[in-house]
């Protein structure tokens, strides 16, 4: 295990949320049952786990557990070459927002997509499009719109947006309290701007959602083999400490994509996620 960790205080666990794809074997209704049994008050909804029931039934599943959702994951994927296939996107996101409005998400996570082939600056302008054609819906629904970047070795196909500056070039033209950036600390850790554009973002009031989990060394899998908090090299106490003094006081989303922990009893599993929390964040 590689620690790289400064002096720590454990955090609230009234700030605690998880993400449904954490424990992707999970239904719905199980995740909410096993997160309110063990005290987790949040619960940041992948639309993954909606499928095949209506937006009213999971509200209720998500009610009946007591929870609160900081999130509606994921929306964006504004990226395509054929304008018709755009519109399309758009008007998906549209549905998304009144999706997350029905759940009474907080915001709604932006991924916003990337097409191989394609300019990487042409690729930001329809994503700055993409979230001013639903900005009214956001508007008219309250629910904000958080842009995501994902690490560089996703520039290719999935995000076009790979650091905070990107996000906020974006942001700032838009100038809209409901526009703003979720910090995945597994997609920025490596940023040398990183303590800047965490700053910025606070001095903007654009800093809405903070993910959590840890990079593995070696990293098996680029995309299914993320670690539990303190099991790799980021140091995610100093870069919530950072958060945190640039005014972010919101939910501390856990979202880690393992196959190694997806095949575990998912409720060990969730017990070490609070362990992990309370002493590695």
């Amino acid at each position: 295990m590689i620690q790289t960790r400064r002096e720590h205080v454990a955090p609230d666990r009234d700030r605690l949320a998880v993400h449904t794809m954490t424990t992707k074997p999970l239904s719905l209704a199980e995740a909410a049952e096993a997160y309110s049994r063990r005290g987790i008050p949040g619960i940041s909804v992948w639309v993954e786990a909606l499928e095949g029931m209506t937006t009213a039934s999971a509200k209720q599943i998500v009610d009946d557990a007591g929870l609160k959702v900081p999130a509606l994951v994921r929306g964006g994927f504004f990226c395509a070459s054929d304008s018709v296939e755009r519109q399309k996107r758009v008007d998906h996101n549209r549905n998304l927002i009144e999706t997350a409005a029905e759940l009474d998400a907080e915001m709604l996570v932006l991924v916003v997509g990337a097409e191989p082939g394609v300019a990487l600056e042409t690729q930001r302008g329809w994503v700055r499009d993409g979230i001013e054609s639903i900005l009214p819906e956001a508007e008219a629904a309250n629910v904000k719109l958080a842009i995501e970047p994902l690490h560089p070795m996703y520039a290719a196909d999935k995000s076009c947006i790979n650091r905070i500056a990107e996000a906020r070039v974006i942001c700032d033209p838009i100038d809209h309290c409901l526009v703003g950036v979720a910090v995945d600390v597994y997609h920025v850790w490596w940023d040398p701007d990183l303590s800047r554009e965490i700053k910025l973002l606070g001095e903007a009031e654009r800093l809405f959602g903070f993910h959590i989990c840890d990079w593995r060394v070696p990293t098996r899998d680029l995309l299914t083999d993320r670690g539990l908090m303190g099991d790799g090299c980021i140091d995610i106490p100093g870069i919530r400490r950072e958060v945190e003094a640039a005014g972010f006081d919101g939910w501390i989303e856990v979202e880690i994509f393992s196959d190694e922990h997806w095949a575990a009893d998912q409720g060990d599993y969730l017990d070490k996620i609070i362990q992990r929390y309370e002493t590695h964040s």
